[in-house]
């Protein structure tokens, strides 16, 4: 699913999220999704 986003979907999905969260959110709900995305990739190491 991710693989088909080019950068203008990224550059929308990111003002969405700005209008949304507000600036003083972004880097809090971006540390979440880096750290969440880290743990789905080393899911199949542990098993």
């Amino acid at each position: 699913m991710l693989q088909n986003i080019g950068i203008p979907g990224l550059m929308l999905i990111l003002v969405i999220a700005l209008i949304i969260f507000g600036p003083s959110k972004l880097p809090e709900i971006g540390r979440a999704f880096g750290s969440t995305l880290r743990e789905f990739k080393s899911l199949p190491e542990t098993l």
